[in-house]
């Protein structure tokens, strides 16, 4: 398990920082402004998140809700963004609401609606406890880029053709702020194509919600392509933080 020793702080920031100049570079190459890095800290140590911090990065992203919420208890003082990456259970809507600004993964209505249901009972409590209310929840839509592609459908996302229909549900809660779309790309085709879709289908949504611009893509093999197509977030985790940890 990493901790926070010299050794690791120099390895993170060299890391960050030849990421940081991967993106500028793509950015000035594609004339775009440079998108928002969210580093992926899954499986890793609230101490690399700790580092992270302190080395400027702003944002963190996590795939797991248990593991997210222990790590966003332990670093509540750190100033990170918590943004919720992975698929998401309705039965943990109510715990991811305490701690992320942010959740990527939101495919279905009954997803929607036990987010929305966690906002007003986390305000309440909050009013209970003579604490302001938290701020509306920026939620993304993800949707499955293989669908209508010939290939075999992913097992997250909803299908773009479902995507404003998903999109009137968020915006019809008062408490969820639509924020974008969120993709990966599939396994098997070029990157560049499969954003090429997405920054299609974010021009779609954003004519009917002006505000929901974001556009969630990228990872450390295809940031590149994602920035050119029009990524707005980035989602980056082994180019960071370096091979993932064993796990049991």
């Amino acid at each position: 398990m990493s901790t926070t020793t010299p050794e690791r702080v120099n390895d993170l920031r060299q890391r960050l920082d030849a990421v940081r100049r991967r993106i500028a570079a793509a950015a000035a190459s594609s004339g775009r402004s440079e998108p928002n890095l969210i580093v992926v800290t899954k499986y890793f140590p609230a101490s690399d998140a700790a580092i992270l911090a302190a080395l400027g990065v702003h944002d963190v992203g996590e795939n797991k809700a248990q593991e997210a919420e222990a790590k966003a208890a332990e670093l509540v003082d750190s100033g990170l963004r918590w943004h919720f990456i992975g698929q998401l259970q309705t039965n943990k809507a109510k715990s991811v609401v305490r701690y992320a600004a942010a959740v990527h993964s939101v495919d279905r209505a009954g997803l929607v609606g036990a987010l929305a249901k966690a906002m007003a009972a986390e305000n309440r409590r909050r009013g209970g406890e003579g604490k302001p209310a938290r701020g509306p929840l920026d939620c993304y839509l993800q949707l499955d880029l293989r669908q209508g592609q010939g290939l075999e459908p992913g097992r997250g996302g909803a299908r773009p053709e479902e995507m404003l229909e998903l999109a009137d549900a968020v915006a019809a809660q008062p408490d969820l702020r639509l924020a974008g779309l969120m993709a990966v790309a599939p396994l098997g085709e070029d990157p560049a194509a499969a954003f090429e879709r997405l920054r299609d289908l974010s021009a779609v949504l954003t004519d009917r919600y002006p505000d929901a611009a974001g556009i969630s893509a990228g990872m450390s093999q295809d940031l590149e392509a994602a920035v050119e197509h029009g990524a707005t977030h980035l989602r980056i985790g082994s180019d960071v933080l370096g091979p993932r940890p064993a796990v049991g």
